[in-house]
């Protein structure tokens, strides 16, 4: 384990470009590289082939973390590594990691896949949650259409617990991914309160199926509405008018996989 002891200013150029990537997205796609804090999510990366830049560990905490990478390792004081933390202190460790590419083409899918596909996400929360549900449900691949918000936005990572590593996930444009999801024969699920919309308990979910859900502001495009195979709701009732974003389709995700 390479390490330097002990980086005390903010000024060190390490520090500057830990700082940069946590807070611009511009900075991540232009290095291609990304901020995880965390030992449990920074495991689950390095399981899946993610590779380390640096790792950052809180003085007297170096000795705790055995990790198979040639990264250098830099020990902060306390201080300057709570400023760092975007976890109140909780965690101990923080590494810079090397980014992935997420094309279509990288996705392997089958005759009985089964895809979360959502269009224009902008909350990184909520993207984050839907990872998490997504791996949880043992879904097949995430694909995110129109992406809005960087896939490696800190709150996405932290929020995923691990599920925007052990994921197979894809972006592109909503043209693109319904091109692709007709070549794979998928069957396209929209979620939706349209008048054609179906109470999704009374649909029959033959796969390869692709599960489809917009904004909660906006809900799905027309394009998604015109190409969807099925368009599906879940109902409520009043006064409350619709769910969450990650909750409706935490509902639909179980329901399918259960199907």
């Amino acid at each position: 384990m390479d390490f330097i002891t002990k980086i005390t200013s903010s000024q060190n150029p390490a520090i500057k470009k830990l700082k940069l990537l946590l807070v611009k997205s511009r900075e991540r796609k232009k290095q291609s590289c990304f901020v995880i804090e965390g030992e449990r999510e920074l495991l689950r990366a390095m399981e899946k082939g993610y590779l380390l830049e640096s790792v950052f560990v809180k003085e007297k905490y170096l000795k705790d973390f055995q990790l198979k990478t040639k990264a250098p390792f830099f020990e902060l004081n306390e201080a300057l590594f709570n400023s760092i933390s975007i976890r109140s202190g909780s965690e101990k460790i923080i590494a810079i990691v090397k980014s992935k590419t997420h094309r279509l083409d990288q996705l392997k899918l089958n005759k009985k896949s089964l895809v979360l596909v959502v269009e224009a996400p902008e909350k990184p929360g909520n993207i984050g949650a839907l990872l998490r549900t997504a791996s949880a449900a043992g879904m097949d691949a995430v694909i995110i259409s129109n992406p809005r918000t960087d896939l490696y936005h800190p709150t996405v990572v932290r929020n995923s617990l691990g599920g925007v590593f052990a994921l197979s996930i894809a972006l592109d444009s909503s043209e693109n991914v319904i091109n692709y999801l007709k070549e794979k024969s998928l069957n396209i699920m929209a979620a939706a309160l349209s008048e054609k919309a179906q109470d999704y308990k009374k649909v029959s979910y033959t796969r390869p199926t692709a599960l489809v859900f917009g904004t909660e502001d906006m809900g799905l495009s027309s394009i998604w509405l015109d190409q969807a195979d099925v368009i599906v709701k879940i109902p409520v009732k009043p006064p409350i008018d619709s769910l969450n974003l990650s909750v409706s389709a935490g509902i639909l995700m179980y329901h399918v996989i259960g199907d």
